[in-house]
């Protein structure tokens, strides 16, 4: 029999592209078990979708220059929504069941001059639904990006609203607990997808905000950390002193058991490498993402500060700028300052601890200068320095913490009514 022509074939495929919508929609759900699972709605829109390919098939073949419109034709049927609940691979596992179905419906033909015709146009539509799905996702990350942005915002600002949740959880956001901020200086070329990888290498997932010539992250753990020494909190009472004298952030791990998850000054360590040059600052730990504005206005204020230390680390902890905080203005570090050192020490049963501090400071850190000011002997200041050492964690015979110390009597003295403040 001879060879259909060309408008005798496209008169038999429209004849029969019922018949072959019908054999596809079977074939669907014969041999793809997410079809089957599917909510009717969703069904139907699929369906829409493999009918729409044969009919474009249809049209491509009787004009092969309409093929720039493929993707329009055949997925403009289909909702919005669809492009979340289908993924890539089962779009493609739609298209290889519709060109199945019409190949076996050509081989039972006698006219087999459509074969070649079937075997571009499933290359065309493949592509197609590629560049459709790669649309989609290039416009998810546009949008995801404009809402970690907004939500690092949200954060820095301390504007967190009854949105903020529903926002963070948009994101996919897998850390859990306890939140740190980490602020530095944003590098001539940023690789965030760097950043992101070595947070996941760690067990924590980072959120990434570039705020000019400021890089923040805020960082939680994917993991939760329970059970003793797990750090310090931002609202922990105010004991214990400076975050390098304070126990291990992590308990070590038993014999036999997991290894213990890292510190967020860890984390913060090897996330220092993505930040451009000058200081990289970890604010304190606080317990979950909708507190991190504490975090971050502690991060915020020590960056500032940070240029006042000499040599200082990268990454350093904010807490270990408080007097240079408090120096530059910051009221949460006048505050920490007077929690933990001049509370305790203004509350303590044995009063003679703070007068003795005062008095070595004032002094130059002379131990026989402060034993002449307060009529005692050497070694009682050598013992009520131990005492003060052991109380606070900052050793007053260390250069650095008596400046700590130094800073937040003067702090604590200025805030307290003028009737208790010491005599001298």
């Amino acid at each position: 029999m001879a060879a259909r022509s060309k408008a005798e074939t496209l008169a038999w495929l429209r004849q029969i592209a019922g018949e072959l919508a019908t054999a596809t929609l079977k074939r669907l759900e014969d041999t793809l078990p997410w079809y089957r699972e599917m909510p009717p709605g969703r069904r139907s829109s699929v369906g829409l979708v493999a009918q729409a390919g044969i009919r474009s098939f249809i049209s491509w073949y009787d004009d092969p220059a309409s093929t720039p419109w493929i993707a329009a034709d055949v997925f403009g049927t289909a909702p919005r929504e669809l492009l979340r609940s289908v993924s890539l691979q089962q779009t493609l596992q739609l298209i290889r069941a519709t060109v199945e179905v019409v190949e076996e419906r050509i081989s039972s033909s006698t006219d087999q001059s459509l074969r070649e015709p079937i075997l571009l146009y499933s290359r065309e539509i493949a592509f197609a639904a590629a560049d459709v799905y790669a649309r989609a996702a290039e416009a998810r990350g546009l949008w995801d990006a404009r809402l970690e942005a907004l939500v690092v915002d949200s954060i820095l600002s301390g504007e967190a609203d009854d949105a903020l949740p529903s926002r963070i959880a948009a994101l996919g956001w897998h850390g859990h607990g306890e939140v740190a901020v980490l602020v530095g200086t944003t590098p001539r070329l940023l690789d965030v997808d760097q950043l992101r990888r070595t947070a996941r290498h760690l067990a924590a997932d980072v959120l990434i905000g570039v705020q000019g010539a400021r890089l923040v992250l805020v960082i939680g753990r994917s993991e939760a950390v329970t059970g003793p020494g797990v750090g310090p909190r931002a609202e922990d009472p105010p004991l214990g002193g400076p975050p390098e004298q304070q126990p291990p952030a992590q308990p070590q791990a038993e014999e036999g058991g997991s290894a213990p998850q890292p510190s967020f000054l860890d984390i913060a360590e090897s996330l220092e490498s993505g930040f451009g040059s000058g200081p990289v600052v970890l604010g304190p730990t606080v317990p979950d993402l909708v507190a991190a504005s504490r975090s971050a206005r502690a991060a915020l204020a020590g960056f500032a500060a940070a240029r006042a230390v000499r040599n200082a680390p990268r990454p350093i902890a904010a807490d270990d700028l408080l007097p240079e905080r408090a120096l530059a203005g910051d009221p949460l570090a006048r505050t920490t300052l007077v929690n933990r050192i001049h509370a305790p020490l203004r509350d303590h049963h044995s009063p003679e601890l703070l007068a003795t501090l005062w008095a070595y400071l004032d002094n130059g850190r002379s131990l026989e200068g402060t034993a002449r000011e307060l009529y005692v002997h050497p070694n009682t200041v050598r013992y009520r320095l131990k005492r003060i050492t052991e109380l606070l964690g900052w050793d007053p015979t260390s250069p650095r913490d008596a400046f700590v110390l130094h800073a937040a009597l003067i702090v604590g003295a200025i805030n307290e009514p003028v009737q208790v403040r010491r005599k001298r």
